[in-house]
This record gives C-alpha cells, structure tokens and sequence, in this order.
C-alpha cells in the first residue's frame, strides 16, 4: 500500500499580498494529496503556530485512485488560516495517503 496515515508539514507561510493576477498566480501554500487505493480517503488537517493556539481540523476527502490539490488559502472551516504567519500542519488521514506541500509566491 502507498503511504501513510500521518504527515507532518514543520513548514508553511502565505503571505499577506500578492502581485499576480487572482486566481492564477495568488500567493498561496498548497497541500497535495494522492489516493492509491480502492476507498475514499477522509482527512483532518490541523495548523500550528509559533504564538498561538492551533486551530482545525479541517475536513476534507480524497476520491479512490484519485489526487487533489488543497489551497491552505481557501480554508475557512473552522477559521481562515492567517496571513503573513509562520505555520506548520499535520495532515491525517483515515487510510494511507501520499502528501505534499507546495508554494506560489508571487
């Protein structure tokens, strides 16, 4: 099986204005996602901070067999993740996925 049920991202940070045009080159930290197997994933995303008290998760799904792409940007459920703050996240899944995080600064 490809994976695993935990990940642990020490690094992330949006900041706060972007010289790009919207949506295409928004600044933004993406949290990439893939599902090798034959079941939907459910995952819960938590964000830490330096100086303040975590916040999440947030919920969301991967298809079977499928990836998808998270902006940590358009999070908005529990609260929007801060902009111009450093931050890390755990992302945890009910069976194993393959992440990645990627950034646009623009």
């Amino acid at each position: 099986m490809t994976g695993k049920h935990t990940w642990a991202i020490p690094e992330g940070y949006i900041p706060r204005e972007s010289t790009g045009p919207e949506p295409e080159l928004i600044s933004h930290e993406s949290l990439c996602v893939l599902n090798t197997t034959d079941e939907d994933a459910t995952l819960e995303i938590t964000v830490y901070f330096t100086d303040s008290d975590p916040i999440g998760p947030y919920e969301t799904e991967v298809p079977a067999n499928r990836t998808r792409h998270f902006r940590f940007n358009e999070f908005e459920d529990p609260e929007p993740v801060p902009k111009g703050e450093p931050f890390a996240s755990v992302i945890e899944s009910d069976i194993p996925v393959v992440c990645q995080h990627t950034r646009l600064d623009s």
